[in-house]
């Protein structure tokens, strides 16, 4: 059952964070469910809390924070700017 959980939690984190860096419609469901993911692990790594405690308003927002950071770190990369 936790795969589930993170399979959702996971793509609404990186649905919201793809908005927020106006990366949408390059992102499809697959990839949003994996920066979210990986957004998770960023956020447990910064600030000790994650989807794998358990999910509450403030592991949310750790998650989102985390997959924004994510996004950000990838337009760095392939842009050169943030954005």
């Amino acid at each position: 059952m936790g795969i589930i959980i993170w399979l959702i939690v996971g793509g609404v984190v990186g649905w919201l964070a793809s908005m927020v860096m106006r990366t949408d419609g390059q992102q499809g469901i697959l990839l949003n469910i994996v920066v979210g993911i990986i957004g998770s692990v960023i956020a447990s790594f910064l600030f000790g809390g994650g989807i794998n405690q358990a999910i509450t308003v403030t592991t949310f927002v750790y998650s989102l924070i985390g997959a924004i950071i994510l996004l950000a770190i990838v337009n760095l990369v392939r842009r050169g700017s943030v954005r």
